[in-house]
C-alpha cells in the first residue's frame, strides 16, 4: 500500500502570524496537541515553523479539501485569531519512491 494513495491530493498550508511571537509562545501547547491530533489520523504530514519565524507550514493529505480545511478551522491559531491561511493543493502526479507502493 502506498504511503499516500493514489487518490489523494497533497495540500501546502501556509500559515502567517498576525500577531506578535509571545502571543503565539503562549498558544503553543494547545497547536501542538491539535497537530498531534491529525497527525495520528493520517490527515498531517509533516510541519515547522517557516525561516524566519513568522508562521509556519503544514503539509498534508487527502482525497477532499473540505477535510483538510474543516481540521484547520479547529487549529486554536485559527480560532483564536493569532494568524492566517493559506492552503494550496496540488495533485501530486510524480512521487519519491518512499511514498510509492
Amino acid at each position: 500500500m502506498a504511503v499516500i494513495p493514489e487518490t489523494y491530493h497533497l495540500f501546502v498550508v501556509d500559515i502567517t502570524y498576525s500577531v506578535p511571537l509571545a502571543q503565539i509562545d503562549e498558544a503553543l501547547g494547545p497547536h501542538i496537541a491539535f497537530l498531534e491530533r491529525h497527525y495520528a489520523s493520517g490527515l498531517f504530514l509533516a510541519s515547522g515553523p517557516k525561516v524566519p519565524r513568522d508562521g509556519g507550514v503544514i503539509l498534508a493529505a487527502s482525497d477532499s479539501r473540505d477535510t483538510v480545511e474543516a481540521a484547520l478551522a479547529e487549529d486554536p491559531f485559527q480560532t483564536n485569531g493569532l494568524a492566517t491561511y493559506r492552503v494550496t493543493e496540488f495533485n501530486p502526479v510524480k512521487r519519491a519512491p518512499a511514498l510509492q507502493n
